[in-house]
């Protein structure tokens, strides 16, 4: 969640989120838990509400936050959601209930306030991914090795228990695992290489 304050960034206000009452990609059901804990906490702790909430996403989307808004939470916030195209641009503002599209000039200031909106959620996002997904990678003398992935790489400590009995199987035990040649050759190379 990225938070503007008079058309710009305010990142003392950014939040991460992992989901935590949903199972397996289900959008609306996370819209729901961010949304539900990110207003409650905010009521809680009696802090400043926005003035609008700006939605990544369509319709459905600020269905799911309105409910959370309006319907659980006896907020009265205006919710608006942006819309991407399909290359991916921002393209269009949704509001009201029922949501429809303000009209916007591509060119205008607010549609490039919305569009710096949108990309610096996205750019927030993927840079908490990136670095949630590096911690869960763990490091071996494996990485670097090239046709080794993380895929194999669990492979091959799953089959053989440590790195050590990796060092003393051949080329044929490497091969029986579905190892291109090249690539087994490489992994006791490098293993070996290593002391």
């Amino acid at each position: 969640m990225v938070s503007f304050v008079d058309g710009k960034p305010s990142r003392k206000d950014y939040r991460k989120y992992k989901i935590k009452s949903v199972e397996g990609p289900d959008d609306y059901g996370s819209m729901r838990e961010v949304v539900r804990r990110r207003y409650i906490r905010l009521l809680k702790e009696s802090l400043p509400l926005p003035d609008l909430i700006v939605i990544d996403g369509g319709k459905g989307q600020i269905a799911v936050a309105q409910e959370v808004i309006t319907d659980e939470l006896g907020l009265s916030i205006p919710v608006c959601g942006l819309a991407k195209d399909e290359k991916h641009r921002t393209s269009q503002l949704l509001m009201g209930d029922p949501p429809v599209e303000v009209s916007l000039k591509r060119d205008s200031h607010e549609f490039y306030l919305l569009q710096r909106i949108q990309d610096e959620v996205h750019r927030f996002a993927i840079t908490f991914h990136r670095q949630t997904r590096s911690k869960t990678f763990f490091k071996s003398e494996l990485d670097d090795i090239p046709g080794v992935g993380e895929k194999r790489k669990r492979q091959l400590l799953k089959h053989f228990g440590s790195v050590k009995k990796m060092k003393e199987a051949t080329i044929e035990d490497l091969k029986k695992l579905a190892i291109p040649e090249k690539v087994a050759e490489a992994i006791l190379e490098t293993l070996n290489q290593k002391g």
